[in-house]
């Protein structure tokens, strides 16, 4: 899941534009306006790297840790052939919102690597991730920055990772890294965690609303490991899911599709099987403009814009994907009183099982699938309760009211630290 498929001046843009929003509500003076627009730290590097051929590579490496009042920093490591400076800072700058929210002793950090990971062989691979780490390791750790996967990085490279640092320090350091395999010290219940956390959400919205579950209708744009689950929970709950997408079909049926049957086609085929029973076959603008209650995008950026926000019938937009609706959107969504949760708050399970991955391995305690989940709930459910009453208060937006939230706390440690 990420924020833009190729690097996106628009996005330093946008959040340039959010913060402008905030500044405003919260009257914020030159000095906490300057403090959140500049990251603290800014590490860029050159990553040599000794092909199988025996020739030499050379990758750019970044990591960005934008703010760490609240905690040591957290986020995502990237490997993209698009990855760049500008991108990997907006990233952390939105990393620090997240937190925030939810309540996590983190601050915002990001990092990546410019280079198309499908270009190099496992080994070729391995090597590049060992090498990011060796370049990072005096300014990582549990107490200091805490990695994770993000776009094409996956727990692999976390075991890779976690085992260079340890061979560096000397010691077994599970706590510099999250996301890994359970024999490393991963949590339990990670792989679902963003789309559980999702599903807590339209909980509470349904409890707000009145909704009974089987009167709902629901649309997931995107398939992979967040919209899947997504689909597959919500359906088991009883939710109506009637239209769903990958990045080739798109399949509607009014009255509900079988998720269960769809989701063990896609397991055998890698993809949606090529037609499904009762479905009609339409594309991915028909699908975003349907008639239902919740539209969830959980693909990439800049699904729902200028060109189509008029055309949006649900009357909840879910973010699951980062960054799907862009600014103008946002607003004409507003003005039709369509809600609109945003990225920040609804996919924010992810960076919350990995706060608890962490505090696992701090404390070499480990917890059941079921008291993981248990605690997403309790956490998730109250940062979306807190967005909720100060929505009502500001009378704004629920994406305006998370920012606000999100900046008040960093400002509030910041000038609890003397920086302000």
């Amino acid at each position: 899941m990420n924020i833009c498929d190729t690097t996106c001046t628009r996005c330093c843009t946008k959040c340039n534009q959010h913060l402008a929003k905030v500044a405003a509500k919260l009257s914020l003076n030159t000095a906490e306006i300057a403090l959140l627009q500049k990251p603290k730290r800014v590490l860029t590097f050159t990553i040599p790297l000794r092909k199988d051929s025996g020739e030499m590579a050379f990758y750019n490496g970044y990591r960005v840790q934008y703010n760490d009042a609240l905690g040591p920093t957290k986020g995502g490591i990237r490997f993209h052939q698009h990855v760049d400076l500008e991108e990997v800072s907006t990233l952390a700058f939105l990393m620090a919102l997240k937190c925030s929210l939810a309540d996590l002793p983190f601050g915002g950090a990001k990092g990546g690597i410019e280079i198309d990971p499908y270009t190099l062989s496992k080994n070729e691979l391995e090597r590049l991730s060992r090498g990011y780490i060796r370049e990072t390791s005096n300014f990582i750790g549990p107490a200091i920055d805490i990695p994770a996967p993000d776009v094409n990085t996956n727990e692999q490279i976390m075991a890779w990772m976690v085992d260079e640092y340890s061979k560096i320090k000397g010691q077994f350091t599970p706590a510099v890294i999250t996301g890994k395999p359970l024999e490393m010290g991963g949590s339990k219940g990670r792989v679902v965690a963003t789309a559980l956390g999702g599903c807590f959400i339209v909980k509470e919205l349904s409890k707000l609303k009145g909704w009974e579950a089987e009167k709902i209708k629901v649309v997931v744009q995107g398939f992979g490991n967040v919209g899947s689950n997504i689909a597959k929970i919500l359906h088991e709950w009883g939710y109506q899911i009637v239209a769903i997408s990958d990045e080739k079909s798109a399949f509607y049926n009014p009255n509900g599709l079988d998720i269960k049957n769809i989701i063990h086609s896609q397991v055998n085929k890698g993809f949606l099987p090529d037609e499904i029973e009762g479905a009609e076959k339409i594309s991915n603008t028909e699908l975003l403009e349907l008639n239902c209650d919740i539209l969830i995008p959980a693909a990439v950026c800049c699904q729902i814009n200028q060109k189509n926000a008029e055309k949006i019938k649900a009357k909840v937009v879910l973010e699951m994907a980062n960054d799907p609706t862009d600014a103008i959107a946002d607003e004409i969504l507003f003005q039709r009183g369509i809600e609109v949760v945003p990225d920040i708050l609804a996919n924010s399970g992810g960076v919350i099982v990995s706060y608890f991955e962490w505090a696992q391995n701090s404390g070499n305690d480990y917890w059941t699938e079921e008291k993981v989940f248990k605690k997403l709930e309790e956490k998730i459910t109250k940062a979306f309760e807190n967005v909720w009453e100060k929505r009502q208060q500001e009378n704004c937006s629920l994406r305006l009211a998370s920012h606000i939230l999100a900046v008040e706390r960093i400002i509030v440690a910041e000038k609890l630290r003397g920086n302000l």
